[in-house]
């Protein structure tokens, strides 16, 4: 399962239309490599709580298969944000499909360009009234006991299913080691339980006699899917991963490379397995109106998607992509054939005054009005820059997510069970059914 964190229907359109302008055609007949997939549908994102969903309990739908409220991760709509005592309750807890998979003696993994232990990847393992107890300082803040309530990245490290994670890849040391210590690039430590979870991690599958490695920059990656451990893990940066547009290339893995050697290691299992990928950057670019950095950061899951086709066997292995909310990015103006998507439109407004073919409904990109003039946002020094901010309606520190639909896309055994309009929850069960897994509906088995 691929996940474009925040990957709209008109990120999708622009995002296209960039990559065929990079390869000097007028972009908007190129595709990206996912929307060749036989198979075309939408879901519906919403929260139990909130019109507008969050990364949380989306990844709680898309995952465990059940909507979940705002902000909570692996638990039933039971349970409020913030609520330790009911997330502790296991009547409120539920699986997700890497949990239903294992139980199938299927192996799982994740790989996000995110802190593993963000929102959309911790739905996979973790059970949570707040997405943002990360790390045991989190829980502390909030008032809670780590012991009641146990931090995401402990859970990931010594609770089922994280402890069976057979590939771990993605950004986040800060998250696993102690407030005293510095990671390989000198950057601190968040845990105030004194605790260093990357040596956990480590003692842990040397007392099960496995063979691991953990590994922080793309050569040890590059080096460790050419013969695969029993278990990887990979931490390449303190918090996030960095943009791609701003990564380093001899340090930092792109999500292609990260998204082969999980399957590498993964393919190895007879039976099969469930991996979670997401291009999570997508949508922090968006909340920052820098739109040429989300744009390409969905041409790299274009390639990560690409990569995974190239390696997988359509008749064994389905593929679904789809994103997990939606942005306020607007796609607008009547530009000619070819124009520069990430340029201004044709037309100006009534004001005389350029706008941008692509801008946002509010967000940090605001640009107060000048009498009855809007600023011109062309004639910024930083103008095209890759940080440059599009221009946004309504001011904001951060741009907000938005209730539209999501697409899905499918390849792969019984791919065609995912056209249609349907509830986003009812995405893993979908799987669980073209997969055979024991868990998957009885309506749909064959």
């Amino acid at each position: 399962m691929f996940l474009g964190d925040g990957m709209s229907v008109p990120t999708l359109a622009a995002a296209r239309t960039l990559r065929g302008q990079r390869a000097g055609a007028a972009g908007e007949e190129a595709q990206l490599a996912f929307e060749a997939f036989p198979t075309v549908g939408l879901a519906k994102t919403y929260c139990v709580d909130s019109q507008i969903a969050d990364s949380a309990c989306t990844s709680t739908a898309y995952l465990c298969g059940a909507k979940a409220n705002l902000g909570t991760l692996g638990v039933s709509a039971a349970v409020p944000r913030y609520d330790c005592a009911a997330a502790a309750d296991t009547q409120h807890q539920l699986d997700s499909i890497a949990v239903w998979a294992l139980e199938d003696g299927r192996d799982a993994g994740i790989v996000t360009t995110t802190r593993v232990t963000h929102a959309s990847p911790a739905g996979a393992y973790s059970r949570s009234a707040d997405r943002d107890w990360e790390s045991d300082a989190g829980v502390r803040a909030a008032g809670h006991d780590p012991h009641t309530c146990p931090d995401i990245a402990h859970q990931l490290v010594h609770s089922y299913p994280g402890t069976h994670f057979k590939v771990i890849l993605g950004g986040g040391r800060r998250e696993f080691l102690p407030v005293d210590a510095v990671d390989e690039d000198g950057a601190p430590g968040l845990r105030a339980d004194g605790r260093d979870l990357i040596r956990e991690w480590r003692a842990d599958k040397a007392a099960r006699n496995l063979t691991h490695q953990y590994v922080w920059n793309r050569n040890r990656l590059l080096a460790a899917a050419a013969d695969p451990p029993d278990y990887l893990l990979g931490l390449f940066e303190g918090s996030h991963m960095r943009y791609h547009l701003q990564a380093d290339p001899i340090a930092d893995p792109t999500l292609a490379e990260m998204t082969e050697a999980a399957i590498r290691a993964l393919d190895r299992n007879d039976r099969g397995f469930f991996l979670f990928v997401e291009g999570g950057r997508i949508d922090h670019a968006h909340h920052e109106n820098r739109v040429e950095l989300a744009l390409d950061e969905t041409v790299e899951l274009s390639a990560a998607v690409q990569r995974a086709v190239e390696l997988l066997d359509e008749e064994d292995s389905l593929i679904v992509v789809t994103s997990d909310h939606a942005h306020v990015m607007a796609f607008s103006g009547y530009t000619r054939r070819g124009g520069d998507v990430l340029g201004p439109s044709d037309d100006v407004g009534d004001d005389g005054v350029p706008y941008m073919t692509l801008s946002y409904a509010n967000g940090p990109g605001h640009r107060p009005s000048q009498g009855d003039r809007r600023q011109d946002v062309t004639a910024d020094p930083d103008f095209r820059s890759v940080e440059w901010r599009s221009h946004a309606e309504v001011p904001l520190q951060s741009e907000t997510h938005g209730g539209e639909d999501v697409a899905v896309f499918a390849r792969g055994p019984r791919h065609a069970l995912f056209a249609g309009l349907y509830e986003q929850s009812r995405l893993p069960h979908l799987m669980a059914c073209a997969a055979g897994l024991s868990r998957a509906p009885a309506l749909c088995r064959d």
